[in-house]
């Protein structure tokens, strides 16, 4: 085990796992932020037009 990935916080598992499924958690991080902000500006009554998903 490398001491220096260790000391930067970073897990050796983790950045494998990026590596071959992607980064899960900043993709859901991205999406709560935009559901945040679609749900503000419902709120706000501001009306956005809706937006397509591709299902995979």
């Amino acid at each position: 085990m490398k001491t220096d990935s260790i000391s930067t916080g970073e897990l050796p598992i983790y950045e494998s796992l990026i590596r071959e499924r992607g980064d899960v958690v900043e993709e859901a991080r991205a999406v709560a932020e935009e559901t945040q902000h679609q749900m503000t500006q419902a709120l706000n009554g501001v009306a956005a037009a809706p937006q397509e998903t591709a299902a995979q």
